[in-house]
């Protein structure tokens, strides 16, 4: 009986593409948002100050990449809040990317970044919906 039980959420997950869709997207907004802010403290993937819109530096009175230092902080933040609390991470990083794109728009040049970044909004919030329904179960 014990075997039994052991194989049955692995059985259910199977059979359950919604299942298998929520914790696709729940890794991939735990682990992105985590590797991306590190980065920020790195700029090995991109020169990450160069997307920062000028007007940001004029709003908050610190240089592009001491900015960015803060970002990564915040997307760090948000991954684990996504590995923790799906269902509330997955609207904060929702919220940043909105963020993020408005302060593409705000940089020429940006534009296909931006349009990039809506489509993970839109993932963000099918997280959300899904989260829903499975945050509390398990495997997770």
């Amino acid at each position: 009986m014990a075997t039994q039980q052991l194989r049955l959420p692995i059985a259910s997950l199977r059979e359950d593409p919604a299942r298998q869709a929520f914790l696709l997207l729940r890794s991939l907004y735990t682990v992105a948002p985590i590797l991306f802010g590190l980065d920020k403290f790195f700029n090995i993937l991109t020169d990450w100050p160069q997307y920062l819109a000028p007007l940001a530096v004029d709003i908050v009175p610190v240089s592009a990449q001491t900015f960015m230092y803060g970002v990564g902080v915040v997307e760090v933040a948000a991954g684990l809040l996504v590995a923790w609390k799906p269902r509330l991470g997955s609207l904060v990083v929702a919220l940043w990317l909105a963020g993020i794109i408005v302060n593409l728009l705000l940089v020429p040049g940006f534009y296909d970044v931006a349009l990039r970044d809506f489509g993970l909004l839109a993932g963000a919030l099918a997280l959300n919906r899904l989260a829903g329904r499975y945050a509390g179960s398990a495997p997770s």
